[in-house]
C-alpha cells in the first residue's frame, strides 16, 4: 500500500517517505526579495499571526548602473563593485525575529564601503513561526496520471497509455485538505478507494504542494516597500 506522509519539522516541511508510487510532495517555503532606494518596511502578515522575519541576506552598496539612479549624478554611480561586508550583521540586529521592522538605506546605518558611489539595499527574508508553530496548508492535489514516465518501472504500457485531461481526481485537493490543513503531520494513502478512480484500468500516482503556515492563520509573509523619493545617499 503506498502512502505520503507530510510533517512539519521546526519551521520547515518534510515529506517522509519518498515514494515513486506517490510523487514526492512539494513544500513550498516563500522568499521574498526587493530592493530600495531609502527605506523599507518588512512585515509577517498580521501583528497576532504567530509569524517572525527570518533574514536570508542583505547587501548594501551598488553592483549595477541601472537601480536606483534617478536623479543621481553620472559620477554617482560608476563603481558596481561596491559593497558592505556587514549588511547581513546590521539588518539581521534589527529586523531578524521581529514580527515588523523598519530599515533606512543610508550610509549612517552601515560600514562605508565606497564613499563617491551612490548606494542601495537589496534583501531576502522570508517569515517563520513563532515556537515551532508550524502546520500543514495543501495547495493543491493531483491524483491521476498526466504523462508515460512517473511512476512507470514494471507497468504495462496498457496501464499509461491514458494520459489524457480527464485521468485526473477532481476531489482530490479537497479530500487531503481536509485531512491534512492545519496538522503538524499527517499520512495520504494513494488509493482509488480515498480519491475515486477517474480512469479505470491506468496505473495513477499522487502529487501535491503544501505550504507551511502558523497555527494562528494560514497566511503569508509579505512586504511593503514604503513610496518615497529617490533619495541617493
Amino acid at each position: 500500500m503506498s502512502k505520503l506522509t507530510l510533517k512539519m519539522s521546526r519551521e520547515q516541511c518534510v515529506l517522509m517517505p519518498r515514494q515513486c508510487c506517490l510523487l514526492a510532495g512539494i513544500c513550498i517555503s516563500r522568499l521574498i526579495s526587493d530592493f530600495t532606494c531609502e527605506v523599507l518596511f518588512l512585515s509577517a502578515p498580521h501583528p497576532d499571526s504567530g509569524q517572525t522575519i527570518a533574514l536570508i541576506g542583505a547587501f548594501y552598496g551598488r553592483t549595477d548602473r541601472t537601480t536606483c539612479i534617478y536623479g543621481v549624478p553620472d559620477g554617482k554611480f560608476k563603481d558596481i563593485t561596491c559593497f558592505t561586508p556587514t549588511a547581513n550583521q546590521t539588518v539581521a540586529e534589527r529586523c531578524h525575529g521581529k514580527s515588523s521592522c523598519t530599515f533606512h538605506a543610508k550610509k549612517s546605518k552601515f560600514e562605508e564601503p565606497c564613499r563617491e558611489t551612490s548606494k542601495y539595499m537589496e534583501l531576502a527574508y522570508k517569515c517563520e513561526c513563532k515556537q515551532h508553530e508550524g502546520v500543514i496548508s495543501v495547495l493543491k492535489v493531483a491524483y491521476g496520471r498526466t504523462d508515460r514516465q512517473t511512476c512507470s518501472e514494471g507497468r504495462p504500457p496498457a496501464q499509461l497509455a491514458n494520459t489524457a485531461f480527464t485521468c485526473s481526481s477532481t476531489t482530490a485537493t479537497s479530500t487531503v485538505a481536509k485531512s491534512c490543513d492545519g496538522k503538524r503531520r499527517c499520512t495520504v494513502y494513494a488509493l482509488n478507494s480515498k480519491f475515486g478512480d477517474p480512469c479505470y484500468g491506468t496505473f495513477k500516482y499522487l502529487e501535491l504542494a503544501y505550504t507551511c503556515g502558523c497555527k494562528q492563520r494560514f497566511l503569508q509573509c509579505r512586504f511593503s516597500l514604503l513610496e518615497f523619493s529617490l533619495l541617493a545617499f
